[in-house]
């Protein structure tokens, strides 16, 4: 056979093992990663809108005078914000962030703010990390997360402490979106390993929720933490999927798109096994939350389902193609998919029991 006849046959190959490559990409925007976990109760999915609530309202300037409030509001009562702090206070160390007494909720709340694109101080604490270049507590994390939970921790131990102190009933909340969430990941590892510097708190009494978090501890951590570590994903989006290090792809001369392709492309060639047997493999922390509102090749959204695993394999491994793993990361469409989750939750729950009745 000569060489010109081969060449529509190696086409033809190619062409049928992208377009299974493609079909496999595309099928894990229906939420596969997540298929076999169990449903989400109502109860223990109520505070996941109302932190998302008080994340957002860290950007706030005036939160007397909010300018981007959602529907309803914050939530917040400015009367009780015991601090908060921007880039000039923490001197780029960490995202901006405030501490809030939630009497409502009895919950005293350290929220964390993301990613700024204009802040060269966060793209610096984000790239500061190599793959196994951190160890802590038998485990690895993320080098510069680790510096800016640190950081607050040593600043803000004595008012959380006073807090507690004062309401000793209250649980503490630590709440961050994407880069805030790995932070306040590692600041709520932290608070464990040192409660003595909050007044000997009980370890029931912490817990944390990283909403939309980037990967930021290994494996064995995550599971170990998994009872007070919560992590919220919506859908498609790409952070906590992102395995790379995240040098590259700030620092890479290729388009967005192109990225994404050519980071999918290594994770299918990559064997699992070979992935999964890397200590220093960096995954989503805790107990993951996947909210599902769509199904592939559809143009109207389905109402939100919830699932939730504390799985020891499988924490979002692959990148999908969607258009939407962007806009799934944003703390905005976290908040508007997460609450209309719970409502429909609610009151499919309420609904059943009224028919029992």
């Amino acid at each position: 056979m000569s060489v010109a006849c081969c060449i529509p046959i190696v086409e033809c190959v190619s062409c049928l093992a992208c377009v299974r490559w493609v079909w496999k990409k595309f099928l894990y925007t229906a939420g596969r990663e997540s298929e076999n976990w169990g449903l989400a109760t109502a109860s223990e999915f109520e505070p996941v809108p109302r932190f998302c609530r008080y994340i957002l309202s860290v950007y706030e300037d005036d939160l007397r005078n909010p300018l981007w409030a959602p529907p309803g509001g914050y939530g917040i009562e400015p009367d009780f914000v015991v601090l908060k702090k921007d880039y000039g206070d923490t001197q780029g160390r960490v995202s901006p962030y405030m501490i809030y007494l939630d009497r409502e909720n009895r919950d005293i709340v350290v929220a964390i703010s993301g990613l700024n694109l204009g802040k060269e101080s966060d793209f610096l604490l984000l790239l500061d990390n190599r793959l196994g270049q951190t160890k802590y507590d038998g485990g690895y994390v993320h080098n510069g997360l680790l510096k800016a939970a640190q950081y607050v921790l040593e600043e803000e131990c004595e008012i959380i402490r006073e807090l507690l102190e004062r309401n000793p009933d209250y649980m503490l909340t630590f709440a961050g979106h994407s880069l805030g969430a790995g932070v306040v990941t590692l600041l709520t590892m932290l608070a464990v390993k040192n409660r003595e510097k909050l007044g000997n708190i009980k370890r029931k009494r912490i817990r944390c929720f990283a909403i939309a978090p980037t990967r930021c501890i290994s494996l064995n951590l995550a599971v170990r933490y998994a009872d007070i570590i919560n992590s919220v994903v919506l859908q498609d989006d790409f952070l906590p999927r992102t395995t790379v290090a995240l040098e590259d792809v700030f620092k890479s001369l290729f388009c967005f798109p192109c990225l994404m392709c050519i980071m999918c492309l290594k994770d299918t060639c990559t064997l699992e096994e070979k992935m999964l047997q890397d200590p220093r493999r960096l995954y989503a922390p805790g107990r993951l939350y996947h909210i599902i509102v769509r199904k592939p090749f559809r143009f109207k959204k389905i109402s939100p389902v919830v699932k939730t695993a504390v799985p020891v394999d499988g924490r979002f491994e692959h990148l999908v193609l969607s258009c939407n793993l962007t806009s799934d990361h944003a703390i905005i469409w976290i908040l508007k998919e997460s609450q209309r989750a719970f409502d429909c939750r609610h009151c499919w729950k309420a609904s059943r029991l009224w028919i029992f009745r």
